[in-house]
């Protein structure tokens, strides 16, 4: 079999003056919104899956809470393939997983079958195609402006809450939600093939993002420290065993926890509070809309200011929007919720392996943002079943999202004690 190639594929050539980091955070943004959007936009599916299967929402709960550990379980072995196979081949192995998948998905009639389908190998396929692929390569691209690039990559994250939950909530309507399925891995693989043969490329620039006079004091720099010894840098299992690893695991938690709490219960929690299926995705919707606009403030602010005052804002404001949500009684309550919690949802994600990639470095943050996303996908996998469970059992949403408001606040204050450099942090 021929190997795929390491050098970059003929394709489009950007216009002059367009630094191509840029071109690949765009595409990368867009393989995003259709990963997370199938992730954590499952929301419309829940009803109509229940009722076509027969499934209980509890059952179908830990179905996706299963499903949310095996996509957390996939990001650090995505990590590690792709520092050793490359991002494309990566990309392309999981687009394939994702086609199979959905195909299998929509012909399942038992829970077994779903489980394994949709709850498992599904999840494997998004996991190799999710932030965690693209993530080292554009930190590679990117030096001066690396917190905002990777800002604008979580855009994706939040568009994909903002279109693929009323996309799936048309769709199903419309179509079913088997047809909805399959359309989406139809555009997914047209997608994803494309950037991965015409976009993706490894090899960065020498000087990456840096103007000519950053570069020049590099240089400097470099000449400074040519007869010092170099620092000894840490290996993986050493930089697991710091504390800043685990206080970026422990709120990737709570941010798990709260965004795959919206995205499978927030639609049919709305509902059950007496808003239409319209009005509640729209809702949820919003929050990802405003976040695309505000994310892009906030990445510019994380390049200007220390990046953990950033994290520790969103977690909080976050965490009160929790509350806000399942308190609210009339649309513009809703839409007013929607549109402030907006306004710092998303960035977690980014401000977390921007910070990553400052303390260990670039070559350190695919397997480490992997296995601290392993943590988000924990949080994701017990909020989607407490959602259903609870609601069941005690007829109330209060438990699940009060538990996510509770994670929230404390995932905040352990934002704020984390360190600037690592030698500070491995004392």
């Amino acid at each position: 079999m021929t190997a795929l190639p390491t050098s970059v594929p003929p394709g489009p050539t950007p216009p002059s003056g367009l630094y191509f980091g840029w071109v690949i955070v765009a595409a990368s943004t867009l393989l995003t919104l259709l990963t997370v959007g199938m992730r954590m936009g499952i929301g419309p599916f829940v009803v109509p899956l229940s009722q076509d299967l027969g499934f209980s929402r509890s059952l179908l709960s830990s179905i996706i809470a299963f499903g949310m550990l095996c996509y957390g379980l996939g990001m650090p072995l995505a990590g590690w393939l792709v520092a050793r196979q490359g991002t494309r081949r990566v990309l392309l192995l999981g687009t394939v997983i994702v086609v199979l998948s959905c195909i299998w998905a929509v012909n399942a009639r038992t829970p077994w079958m779903f489980f394994w389908s949709y709850g498992v190998v599904l999840s494997l396929g998004l996991a190799f195609t999710s932030p965690v692929a693209v993530t080292p390569m554009i930190s590679s691209w990117f030096t001066r402006q690396r917190g905002m690039a990777l800002f604008f990559l979580s855009t994706g994250s939040m568009a994909g809450i903002a279109v693929m939950t009323p996309v799936f909530t048309f769709t199903i309507a419309r179509w079913g939600w088997q047809h909805s399925l399959l359309g989406f891995a139809l555009v997914f693989a047209l997608i994803v093939t494309a950037m991965a043969l015409w976009v993706v490329r490894d090899d960065a620039p020498e000087h990456t993002d840096l103007t000519p006079a950053e570069q020049a004091a590099r240089q400097e720099r470099l000449r400074a420290m040519a007869g010092q010894p170099a620092a000894p840098s840490l290996r993986f299992a050493q930089a697991v065993a710091t504390a800043p690893f685990w206080q970026i695991f422990l709120g990737l938690f709570a941010c798990g926890f709260s965004m795959n709490l919206l995205g499978t219960h927030g639609v049919p929690m709305l509902m059950d509070h007496g808003f239409d299926a319209g009005s509640s995705a729209g809702g949820i919707g919003l929050i990802g809309l405003v976040a695309i606009f505000s994310t892009l403030g906030l990445g510019k602010l994380s390049d200007m200011v220390p990046r953990r005052y950033i994290l520790a804002v969103i977690y909080l404001v976050r965490g009160l929007g929790f509350v806000g949500l399942v308190a609210v009684v009339h649309h513009w309550q809703l839409y007013a919720v929607a549109a402030l919690g907006g306004i710092v949802w998303a960035g977690s994600i980014a401000a977390s392996s921007a910070i990553l990639g400052d303390l260990y470095g670039i070559k350190l943050v695919g397997m480490l943002y992997g296995c601290a996303y392993l943590g988000h996908q924990i949080g994701a996998m017990i909020s989607s079943w407490l959602g259903g469970w609870a609601y069941e059992q005690f007829g109330t949403h209060w438990i699940a999202f009060g538990a996510a408001a509770v994670l929230l606040v404390l995932a905040a204050g352990v934002s704020l004690l984390l360190p600037t450099r690592l030698a500070a942090a491995a004392r």
